[in-house]
């Protein structure tokens, strides 16, 4: 039902964690994911620890789901003078294409401890359904 990203897109998570780059809005940091089907709903799970749920933003236009979010530093001032920052701030996104089998115009969000949970119901014309066979009206002679 998902299509998966660019395989590339971990390689830049790792390159960005080393190198402790912020995501910026014209090239965000990737969001780390969990996709799963429960029951007759998808269910994506995004961490965006640290994020405040007024800076996420979720879009989904036709089949591409987009979620980006920012986290800015936790202290700042003029008094301040940091001693260790290992925690990544800046812009966070994650783009995800979804099938056509899946029900968009139902799609809904939860943000919970740190983790956006997206649940995207599946389609009915999707879901098995049971066809009946009618009863012919008898046999008909092809005439020549």
């Amino acid at each position: 039902m998902l299509m998966r990203t660019d395989p590339f897109r971990e390689l830049d998570r790792l390159t960005q964690q080393f190198i402790g780059t912020a995501g910026t809005w014209s090239r965000p940091s990737v969001v780390p994911m969990d996709a799963y089907r429960e029951g007759d709903e998808y269910v994506i799970a995004l961490d965006l620890p640290g994020v405040s749920a007024e800076a996420i933003d979720i879009d989904v236009e036709r089949n591409m789901l987009t979620v980006k979010a920012e986290r800015r530093p936790a202290v700042n001032g003029d008094d301040v003078q940091m001693e260790l920052s290992e925690r990544t701030f800046g812009v966070f996104s994650r783009q995800v294409v979804l099938a056509d089998t899946l029900d968009t115009e139902r799609i809904k969000a939860d943000y919970d401890a740190g983790v956006l949970t997206v649940r995207i119901p599946i389609a009915e014309r999707a879901k098995p359904r049971k066809i009946t066979i009618g009863e012919g009206s008898g046999r008909k002679q092809i005439s020549g």
